[in-house]
């Protein structure tokens, strides 16, 4: 049986920082509140000429120029975003140009926080059915664009960001032991941008705060550590993996109180939880997918280590992945 195993990873983080103090357009006394309420201390925003393709982009010649592949021999492009350049044609296709892959297939997928592990799941379900040698996995966020800037309930919270894993084909022995992805589609409207698809068209838009992204917090909050939680005792029961097997565990950087209450409820030393939200904020689909980056680029968790990916977003969606590295 073919496995997928990651053969490696890149990211990129654009522009300088900006710190929670440099948000101007917030009340002083306000701004203590992003971080005690998140942990984060700041973000970075792409400047104002890019777009989600060109930081995909940076973060996939990373990738490849960390394992030496010409972008040629490419055969396969999934994009997760939630941020799209356009609303057609998918922004894989303007990533597929920028690398010169022309032999890969390029597609987007959009599940919002959780579609860095949704795409890492359709590449190694394609590469496992034979078909692919190796599959270009990349998640690029830039939220700074569809964010209201006046919105103190969205906009400090969010930064720009991409990253890259490259997956090949292992007849020996999995580098992606499992993954499970899931949804609850009654949740469609908590988290969500409103304005410019076809159940509200930009002609109808009348309220301009229907253009920028929307959650309903509370909800997000709950849903957050209830299913996140969950699906860790899931993917370690499906796959008989042992806690103290796990070397990191890499969550979504959403909120630093979410993943303190996971830990909590999971039964997993905070200890291993790998962090990076104070200084990047919610890269949204790129999240779990930097951290992953950084964990290997630091021997965080090296070869033969086990990591556990867990991420949850819009739709509402759900997943979790099992990797040996």
């Amino acid at each position: 049986m073919m496995h997928s195993r990651i053969i490696s990873t890149g990211h990129h983080i654009p522009g300088a920082e900006v710190r929670n103090s440099d948000l101007k357009q917030f009340p002083s006394n306000a701004i203590p509140l992003i971080e005690q309420k998140t942990g984060i201390k700041a973000r970075h925003y792409a400047a104002p000429e890019q777009c989600t393709s060109d930081l995909a982009y940076l973060a996939a010649r990373e990738c490849l120029a960390k394992a030496g592949l010409d972008p040629g021999k490419v055969q396969g492009i999934i994009l997760a975003t939630s941020s799209p350049d356009r609303i057609q044609p998918a922004t894989a296709a303007r990533v597929q140009a920028l690398l010169n892959a022309d032999q890969a297939f390029a597609v987007d997928v959009n599940s919002v926080c959780s579609g860095g592990i949704y795409a890492l799941h359709f590449a190694d379900c394609l590469i496992r059915s034979g078909q692919y040698d190796n599959i270009l996995v990349i998640a690029s966020e830039l939220y700074s664009k569809i964010l209201n800037p006046s919105d103190f309930a969205t906009f400090p919270y969010f930064g720009d960001g991409a990253a890259a894993v490259l997956l090949g084909s292992d007849p020996a022995s999995p580098g992606i032991i499992g993954s499970i992805i899931k949804t609850d589609g009654r949740g469609h409207d908590v988290i969500q941008v409103p304005g410019g698809g076809t159940m509200l068209p930009g002609p109808q838009v009348s309220n301009p705060r229907d253009w920028y992204f929307t959650m309903k917090g509370r909800e997000v909050y709950d849903f957050a550590v209830a299913r996140g939680s969950e699906i860790i005792d899931e993917i370690l029961a499906k796959y008989q993996v042992d806690r103290s097997q796990l070397k990191v565990v890499v969550p979504h950087q959403a909120n630093i109180s979410i993943i303190d209450a996971i830990a909590v409820n999971s039964g997993i030393p905070r200890s291993k939880f790998y962090v990076n939200l104070y200084n990047y904020g919610n890269t949204a689909g790129a999240s779990v997918m930097i951290a992953l980056s950084e964990v290997v680029a630091s021997g965080s968790a090296g070869p033969g280590d086990q990591v556990l990916l867990v991420a949850f977003g819009g739709g509402l969606s759900w997943g979790a992945a099992l990797i040996k590295l």
